[in-house]
């Protein structure tokens, strides 16, 4: 059988490639349809879909980065016309992931106050728009790439111009930048895990004298952490791909981190916990075991994040 990091990159991003767009249509036209007919509950549904598809783009873009290292230097393939479908999709993904960011902050206002800001939802509309607009020029990009005869591949920009170069360049050479991110990252993970295990203790019947909605406006400090840890980790990533890619412990990283940023979204819009706010029975409520088993899962899936990321230099060999 083989394993994880035996897998076809090229093949993986081929299949993955089609969520951001193809998801930022999607959540695009939703929040375009709730605009037009005032539509609040869609405009609910239109912030979580931008978020789902934000989380999505992770892996996506990852294997991309995979698959543009399993196919340089092969015949008939540019590696300029690969370094630049690379730099626009990382454009893309940046757009991306600040649209997700602006959409999951509008959606625990709403939550909290019963009513996105409008500022925040055409916000979000707009970083969704934008990032639909250059993730689109990537996937032209990605189709000329194995199609000179299209006119689009021939790409004359020296390799230090390219921002993963760039990225790369400034990672690995600085005195200071990959210590400085390392420990930004540890201060995000502290964050992250700290917050969300108050919220899912909370949950799962742990300090019921503390009102469900106190440990609940943490949760943006748990999101700054994540937001944090995505940019540095996006840093590592890009700086030195190649001690990632082949690692088993960092796929493992990734698909969990999933399910934990599933988690953000759902703690997000829980709101089983909510009517009982500021009455006497507030105390005494109980999750239910579905609430109580994604709470589990939560805390089990930032736990193998952690461990994941602590591996790998002894179980993948990363560094």
């Amino acid at each position: 059988m083989p394993s994880i990091t035996s897998f076809n990159a090229p093949h993986a991003h081929l299949l993955l490639n089609h969520i951001p767009t193809v998801g930022a249509v999607a959540a695009l036209g939703l929040l375009i349809v709730a605009f037009i007919r005032r539509d609040e509950g869609l405009k609910l549904v239109g912030l979580e879909a931008v978020f789902a598809v934000a989380l999505l783009t992770l892996p996506a873009y990852m294997t991309g980065v995979a698959a543009y290292q399993k196919l340089r230097g092969q015949p008939g393939i540019a590696d300029g016309a690969l370094r630049l479908h690379q730099d626009v999709a990382l454009y893309g993904f940046t757009w991306m992931e600040f649209a997700g960011f602006i959409g999951w902050l509008a959606l625990w206002q709403a939550r909290r106050h019963g009513r996105a800001a409008r500022g925040l939802v055409a916000t979000t509309t707009a970083l969704l728009f934008m990032a639909l607009v250059v993730m689109a020029q990537a996937a032209t990009l990605g189709g000329d790439i194995r199609h000179p005869e299209l006119g689009g591949a021939a790409v004359s920009i020296p390799v230090a111009d390219f921002l993963a170069s760039k990225i790369s360049d400034v990672m690995v050479n600085s005195p200071w930048a990959w210590p400085a991110s390392e420990t930004v990252h540890f201060l995000g993970l502290s964050l992250i895990f700290g917050v969300l295990l108050a919220v899912n203790l909370r949950i799962l019947g742990v300090m019921k004298q503390v009102p469900f909605a106190d440990v609940h406006r943490l949760l943006p400090w748990g999101m700054l952490g994540f937001g944090a840890n995505l940019i540095t980790g996006m840093l590592f990533f890009v700086g030195q791909p190649k001690q990632y890619i082949d690692s088993a412990p960092f796929y493992w990283k990734v698909v969990f981190l999933m399910i934990a940023g599933a988690n953000f979204l759902y703690l997000t819009v829980f709101k089983n916990a909510w009517p009982l706010e500021g009455t006497a029975l507030e105390g005494s409520w109980s999750a239910s075991f579905g609430d109580k088993a994604m709470a589990i899962v939560s805390i089990f899936s930032w736990l193998v994040v952690l461990y994941g990321g602590r591996m790998l230099p002894f179980l993948g060999h990363a560094f």
